[in-house]
């Protein structure tokens, strides 16, 4: 089987979505082509195109400045270009140059961003840069898409001539118009245009005082239209001066023709390029519409659906301002047939028919409503049976109808094969359909088949629990209000809640329970436990989900006291450092201040102050020492994070290490002898290795090398 199957696209909606797809179209090409979208089994054309699709997806969304699709298409200059002689129109002329346009500004966006969109700039291999085109056919038109009037020398002839003969016509007739007036020879209206000619509108009982030719009259025959004398020659004239414009228009046009003509491959890789992207730019669109995504493509047969939406019944909910809910539930080789379970009007046909549009809108090359982290795999066929679908003309019923397709089904079914099968085995005696519906599934079992199928059977449901390729799914029923939550759970059957969707419709209890007492007691027992299970298991999902939440609430609570913690840590440690270096100033600034104190201002003495001022002196030298000490062991701190090199050997005539050390040791304020001299001084200032030394009242300049340190 090669192509999809048309009733599964009639019974899943797959047109509306073309609907859709062909309004957000430019040209009538990608119109076509998407008024005509189907699925595809092609896998890996299919998954070509779904990322191609993704890369514009993401142009769009990341707000990228891709030239806007403004074009139309050149399907007729295609077909008059390979002909000879033929003449392009002046509106073809226009498009082609619209294409060229922005072709290259397409070609531009993509010079620099191929390796991020790598699908989408394949298609730009057969198009290239030029201006070729756009400059020859800008040579004879302007801006506004006008013949210009230096096309040709000959033409700005003529059109010099045209000029001349309107600016003369029309002074005559104004002359012609103001002297009859004077004379009340003309009609309120006192001119028309006839033909295209300026004519005086002049009242019918004075038509024989004027000096021209009558061109018409009204329809009541009051007013005679009559084109003055002087200018009937002078419009004759008018008249071969357009022909020749005419004339030349067409020669130049030809020629151009001729010139883009040469360019005609290219032109066709133009309307070839330009549609496709209108083609993908509409799917683009629909996909933004419905928020869609790709998901995960896998090669084994496998559907994982995470928050999947059915499109129409979203786009419909939306427009009514109606929250929908979301399904998710896993296909795959553990769990392939599932068979979904529960009350009527509870959501069973909406979840297989989601998943069997979403299916076939992907291998249509579409993105779909799903989170993102979905997995999708591609199938061969999919397969529906879904609906009412019995036939007066074919004198099918529904049941005959069914038994057709699963005939089909059983034809062609395998391990790439989707079916969707909804109320399965109804239309028929419950208890002998039942057993026929249970001959089919085990059947489409054997054949690997992967199926959605909803049913209210027992003996289906018990099937699918002893399959072990096999899963029960039910749709949730809240017993406390007895309405449908349509939210899909994996995993277990549910009950149809007959007895409990009748009371809810206002049916007496006391029928309900002569209705209980006509059936089976162990079948009322089922169906009593499966509502006991499905409360159950409601209660315990909201604990799970209680717990999560409160899981989840602790875990923040938990971050904001980390953050919070490390920030008061962070302020501890600025206000000590702050509180530090305030105590350095508070005590420096008591030094200084005993210093202040001491000094002596009232005195006679010459070197009253002079002990004072040796203190400072010390004291200033002292503290300097301190802070050199502290940038000399950030500085060897340094120096011992960085790699080592290796150390040459000493020569005979280097010093011991232990005057090296020494010689290290020397700070501002330190005690030291001149090695030559044996003279005690003190080390006043340092300047590499350059040392300012007091000898007594002497101050010098030493190397430190001639230095040693004494304390």
């Amino acid at each position: 089987m090669k192509g999809f199957d048309q009733q599964t696209l009639h019974d899943l909606e797959f047109n509306q979505i073309r609907e859709w797809l062909a309004a957000f179209s430019i040209g009538a090409t990608a119109q076509n082509r998407l008024e005509n979208l189907a699925p595809n089994n092609d896998f890996d054309t299919i998954e070509f195109e779904l990322l191609r699709l993704n890369e514009f997806k993401r142009i769009r969304v990341e707000g990228e400045s891709f030239p806007a699709l403004d074009f139309e298409e050149l399907l007729a200059e295609i077909k008059l270009l390979p002909i000879h002689n033929a003449v392009l129109q002046q509106e073809g002329f226009v498009r082609i140059t619209r294409a060229s346009e922005l072709v290259n500004h397409m070609l531009h966006f993509f010079d620099k961003r191929s390796q991020d969109f790598p699908n989408l700039f394949a298609l730009l291999n057969n198009v290239y840069f030029t201006r070729e085109l756009i400059e020859a056919i800008e040579k004879v038109f302007d801006r506004r898409g006008q013949i210009k009037d230096d096309a040709s020398a000959e033409l700005y002839a003529i059109r010099q001539q045209i000029a001349k003969l309107r600016n003369q016509i029309n002074r005559n007739f104004d002359k012609e118009m103001r002297r009859y007036l004077k004379e009340g020879l003309l009609g309120d209206t006192k001119e028309a245009f006839i033909n295209e000619r300026r004519v005086l509108t002049v009242q019918s009982s004075h038509k024989r005082k004027i000096g021209g030719m009558v061109v018409g009259s009204s329809k009541t025959g009051s007013l005679t239209f009559i084109e003055p004398a002087i200018n009937i020659p002078l419009n004759n004239e008018l008249e071969m001066s357009l022909d020749d414009e005419r004339k030349e228009i067409f020669r130049i046009l030809r020629e151009l023709t001729r010139e883009i003509a040469h360019h005609l491959p290219l032109i066709e890789a133009y309307q070839e390029l330009l549609t496709e992207f209108d083609f993908i730019n509409a799917k683009t669109k629909l996909a933004l519409d419905l928020n869609a995504n790709l998901p995960g493509i896998v090669r084994n047969t496998r559907i994982e659906l995470i928050d999947a939406f059915h499109p129409i019944l979203w786009k419909t909910n939306k427009a009514l301002g109606k929250v929908t809910l979301p399904q998710s539930l896993v296909l795959d080789a553990t769990s392939r047939m599932l068979v979904i379970s529960g009350p009527n009007a509870g959501g069973k046909s909406i979840t297989l028919k989601t998943i069997g549009l979403l299916q076939i809108m992907l291998q249509a090359g579409l993105l779909i409503p799903v989170h993102e982290n979905s997995k999708f795999c591609f199938f061969q066929q999919v397969l529906t049976d879904i609906g009412d679908n019995q036939s007066i003309e074919n004198e099918l019923s529904t049941y005959s109808y069914r038994l057709k397709r699963m005939k089909f089904f059983l034809k062609v079914s395998n391990r790439r094969t989707l079916l969707l099968l909804d109320e399965f085995g109804t239309g028929s005696d419950p208890e002998l359909g039942g057993a026929l519906a249970e001959v089919f599934f085990e059947e489409l079992y054997k054949r690997k088949s992967y199926g959605v199928i909803t049913t209210h059977y027992a003996n289906i449901k018990l099937k699918a629990d002893r399959l072990p390729n096999a899963v029960n799914g039910c749709m949730l029923f809240n017993t406390e209000t007895l309405e449908p939550l349509y939210r899909f759970s994996m995993g277990q059957p549910g009950s149809s809640f007959t007895f409990e969707v009748a009371q809810m419709n206002g049916i007496p209890l006391d029928l309900i329970e002569q209705a209980k007492g006509k059936l089976d007691q162990n079948r009322v027992k089922m169906d009593h436990l499966l509502n006991e299970l499905n409360r159950e298991k409601m209660y315990l999902q909201r604990l799970n989900k209680e717990h999560i939440e409160a899981q989840e609430l602790a875990n923040h609570a938990r971050e904001e006291f980390i953050e919070k913690k490390q920030r008061i840590d962070e302020r501890l440690r600025n206000q000590q450092e702050l509180a530090e270096k305030n105590n350095l100033f508070i005590n420096s600034g008591k030094k200084m201040k005993s210093f202040i104190d001491r000094y002596q201002t009232r005195t006679r003495k010459k070197d009253a102050n002079k002990p004072l001022m040796e203190d400072v002196r010390k004291y200033l030298m002292v503290e300097k020492s301190k802070i050199e000490e502290a940038k000399r062991k950030v500085e060897l701190m340094k120096a011992e994070a960085k790699p080592q090199k290796p150390v040459a050997k000493k020569r005979k005539t280097q010093k011991p290490e232990e005057d090296t050390y020494q010689r290290d040791k020397i700070v501002v304020g330190s005690t030291v002898k001149m090695i030559e001299t044996k003279q005690n001084g003190t080390v006043e200032e340092i300047k590499g290795h350059m040392l300012t030394v007091t000898f007594g009242f002497m101050r010098l300049k030493v190397e430190r090398e001639k230095l040693m340190w004494i304390k």
